[in-house]
């Protein structure tokens, strides 16, 4: 897991890690940006290793709620987006600036 484990991700010396653009085989995460976008960047440069997007995205509506815009974040390597999920509620808070 990077750096922080004494190994280094050839993606990340090469600035390849986050990408432009969500192509189709990412696995997507959507929500509603609480805190500052650089403290969910920051995270995904420190506890995963693969590529990711990270951005604004259409959701679609249910029902009769209309599709709206909010924050996704996707990850080409799908267990990392399971991972990511699971602490979402901590990082997306205001009280992880306090951690």
């Amino acid at each position: 897991m990077g750096l922080k484990h004494g190994e280094v991700n050839p993606l990340a010396v090469a600035n390849l890690r986050q990408v432009d653009f969500c192509p189709a085989h990412f696995e997507p995460v959507m929500f509603d940006l609480v805190v500052d976008q650089k403290i969910i960047t920051d995270w995904l440069y420190e506890n995963t290793d693969g590529r990711f997007y990270i951005g604004q995205a259409v959701k679609q509506g249910e029902g009769d709620e209309k599709a709206r815009l909010c924050f996704c974040v996707a990850f080409e390597v799908h267990s990392e987006a399971s991972y990511f999920a699971m602490f979402l509620t901590t990082i997306n808070s205001h009280e992880s600036l306090y951690l």
